[in-house]
């Protein structure tokens, strides 16, 4: 039988980047900008899924009426005082060793965020990512974010792999419900603030602690030439 090759494709905030409680707190500002309050878990809980789902939640959590111009402005509010946090983001524990391993070991992988450009940015100088080598896919780029699959499905296309043999790697269990959607792998790391347990039930078949525990156990997701 012929070995297959593993790829990987990560999630970017709360699994390579400790910025999910900027996310938060960003919401929780540009909410309460417009006169919406809403308990900073609940968001968090919302962390990773697409902007569609993200306005379902407000509607169901609030009762309110929310129209296209209030959720544009709610993202421009969002992404502002987002990018005034950006000071503050740090990669987490393994991230860029964990990287630049895969890259020395020839194993293909890159990164697909639920978030737009103009707020991985700074997430993405933090790791030193250069967009000139790595195929990194934003929302900006899909019809559908998670859970839906496509963020998953044109990293792969883009990486010129199967999706079945790409692990895809997240934080929260809207990446393992898109990877599942998509037919990979999932790997749940517990660095965005979701238990194993929720992880597991959504479809990851492994859970380490945070990039530099995924590192260590590389060789169980077959990372390894």
């Amino acid at each position: 039988m012929a070995h297959m090759d593993t790829a990987f494709v990560f999630d970017l905030d709360g699994t390579l980047i400790d910025s999910v409680y900027q996310h938060v707190l960003a919401w929780q500002e540009a909410l309460d900008a417009e006169g919406i309050e809403l308990s900073a878990w609940r968001i968090h809980r919302k962390i990773g899924m697409s902007g569609g789902l993200f306005t379902n939640m407000l509607v169901r959590e609030t009762g309110l009426d929310i129209d296209q111009d209030l959720l544009d402005r709610l993202r421009a509010r969002h992404a502002e005082a987002y990018r005034r946090q950006s000071g503050r983001l740090r990669a987490l524990p393994g991230s860029r060793e964990l990287l630049a391993h895969l890259t020395d070991s020839g194993i293909p992988w890159t990164i697909a965020t639920s978030g737009r450009m103009e707020t991985a940015a700074p997430a993405l100088e933090v790791l030193g990512i250069d967009l000139e080598k790595i195929k990194v896919v934003t929302r900006d780029q899909v019809k559908y974010a998670k859970p839906d699959p496509d963020l998953f499905l044109t990293a792969a296309e883009r990486l010129g792999v199967d999706i079945q043999s790409t692990i895809v790697v997240g934080d929260s269990i809207w990446d393992t419900l898109a990877a599942q959607r998509a037919r990979a792998l999932s790997v749940g790391l517990l660095c965005g603030g979701y238990g194993a347990d929720e992880l597991q039930r959504a479809g990851a078949f492994r859970v380490y602690e945070d990039p530099a525990d995924l590192l260590k156990h590389l060789d169980e997701v077959g990372g390894r030439r």
